[in-house]
């Protein structure tokens, strides 16, 4: 179908077929919307007290939508009861999501964060609000969309938190064993208490050299051991076995230093307003946390820094800038990214003349953005790819083949009175995955070819320690029943010495071994 047309072209296609797809959806909620009216005026005319009605309005709806589509019944009421309140509670927002300039899983994100919202004004208030910004959200992530609709409803309807605070009340810690030596660690902590634990695993995981033969995910679960008996993590790479390293030592009651970053209004602050807080790596916060979180904490006021002519010429930006950049972006600025600012680097949207500083390329706020290290690559390594940074922070990329995504700092978003590592310069990483493939492969079947024997051998003498226990089990059974035929009797018999031999033990040594095979018949 497409083998004539150009890689824009075909780009072009999806594009527009998504759109087409959004309006597809929003013509057939608004269908399913009506035949829920209609089937409801239908029920309530055959009993004004429908409510107890065997089969209601919804379900007949259901029903039918479910065989026209070919879906489940819970699937096909999950669809009817998304298109009523769509339709009854967010009519603008359907409307945007006809015209096909939303997409179905934003509108989704939209349904289930508003829930709980019941009053009618501040629903037409979200829906006017959320009406008017969600056309701008196409290149959003889904973490960030659940932000900026968690604002407006928290700025709108306080009681609308009552999902998280049950969600809070639910917080425990639990460790399971799961055998083979190992256990599942489970447990749901509030915002503040998780990120102060991921921040000081991670800190701990990185603390060892890079020649550390574990993974990242493998020091990390080292790292909760030596976090609980206040140790540092130890290294295990051959030059520091070698070279003695010391074994861990106690931290005396410092820990590991945690920095956590809320963004917040000054009124929140004071006590005079409930505006949502941030908390950077997590989420939109309520008023009531931000102001637990300030009682212990150092204050900043966040203000666009002033660079002098000298500090603009540095690659490297002051604290000052890389602190203002990462709250006024939030998370990664390429579309769709979600990744937390904090670990993101700070990438000069116009290039640092390493040559001639004084040429372009400054280090400032209006020509600084954060980007993780993978779109920090793409954006550095593919001449595909490029962007323009406007002065309210909005950065207007260009896909390979033309197409235009624009992005917005979620700080500001989120704060319009606002206007991991530093700044570094990433390195080119070549890899061929077909050759990394074959290698993975080869060390797979090494493995196998060494663990074979030992597998095979260690099968042979549990077999021989089962045969060997149940022979003993045997012939102790045997000889206690020979003793007790011979008692009724009364009579000995000199063919039965074997009886008068001691039980033999049922269990066996660890290092027993079976004895060796005959090479040839003994007769």
């Amino acid at each position: 179908m497409f083998d004539e047309s150009l890689s824009g072209e075909l780009v072009a296609v999806i594009a527009d077929s998504y759109r087409e797809e959004s309006k597809l959806v929003g013509r057939r909620l608004a269908a399913v919307a009506e035949l829920l009216g209609r089937r409801t005026w239908e029920a309530e005319s055959e009993d004004p007290d429908c409510g107890y009605m065997i089969v209601t309005g919804l379900q007949r709806t259901s029903a039918e939508v479910a065989a026209a589509m070919n879906l489940p019944p819970g699937a096909a009421s999950t669809l009817v009861a998304n298109a009523d309140a769509l339709d009854s509670r967010f009519p603008k927002v359907m409307a945007v999501l006809c015209a096909g300039d939303t997409d179905w899983r934003t509108v989704q994100i939209i349904l289930k964060r508003t829930e709980l919202v019941s009053d009618l004004s501040v629903l037409a208030a979200l829906d006017s609000r959320l009406s008017s910004g969600v056309a701008r959200w196409q290149s959003w992530s889904r973490k960030r969309v659940n932000n900026t609709v968690d604002a407006a409803v928290r700025a709108l309807d306080p009681d609308a938190i009552r999902e998280r605070e049950n969600a809070e009340d639910q917080r425990h810690f639990d460790v399971i064993p799961v055998g083979n030596g190992t256990a599942k660690v489970d447990g749901v902590l509030d915002a503040e208490s998780a990120v102060i634990v991921d921040e000081k695993i991670a800190a701990l995981a990185k603390g060892v050299c890079p020649q550390d033969p574990r993974t990242l995910d493998q020091r990390r679960a080292d790292a909760v051991a030596a976090m609980a008996q206040g140790l540092t993590l130890a290294c295990r790479c051959p030059a520091c076995s070698s070279a003695g390293t010391p074994a861990p030592t106690v931290d005396e009651g410092r820990g590991v230093r945690t920095v956590i970053n809320v963004i917040a209004d000054q009124s929140t602050v004071l006590g005079i307003g409930n505006t949502p807080g941030y908390l950077a790596g997590f989420g939109v916060i309520d008023a009531e946390v931000v102001r637990r979180m300030v009682e212990r904490a150092t204050v900043r006021v966040l203000t666009v820094p002033v660079v002098t002519a000298e500090e603009m010429r540095r690659y490297q930006p002051t604290a000052a800038v890389e602190r203002f950049v990462r709250m006024r972006d939030l998370t990664c600025r390429f579309p769709g990214c979600d990744r937390p600012a904090e670990r993101c680097d700070l990438d000069h949207t116009i290039p640092f003349n390493h040559v001639d500083p004084s040429k372009g390329g400054f280090t400032t706020p209006n020509n600084l953005k954060c980007l993780c290290r993978h779109h920090h690559r793409l954006k550095t390594f593919d001449n595909g790819w490029h962007d323009v940074q406007l002065p309210d922070g909005t950065i207007v990329w260009t896909s390979p083949t033309g197409r235009m995504y624009c992005t917005a700092p979620g700080g500001i978003e989120l704060f319009p009175r606002m206007g991991p590592p530093a700044c570094v310069e990433p390195k080119a990483r070549r890899r061929n995955l077909s050759r990394e493939r074959s290698k993975r492969i080869a060390r797979t079947r090494e493995r196998n070819r060494t663990l074979r024997p030992i597998n095979t051998a260690r099968r042979r003498l549990d077999a021989a320690r089962k045969h060997e226990i149940e022979n003993r089990k045997d012939r102790n059974r045997r000889r206690r029943t020979a003793l007790l035929m011979l008692e009724h009797r009364r009579k000995p018999s000199p063919y039965l010495r074997w009886i008068n031999e001691p039980d033999q033990p049922e269990t066996l040594p660890p290092d027993w071994q079976p004895p060796p095979e005959p090479h040839e018949p003994p007769f």
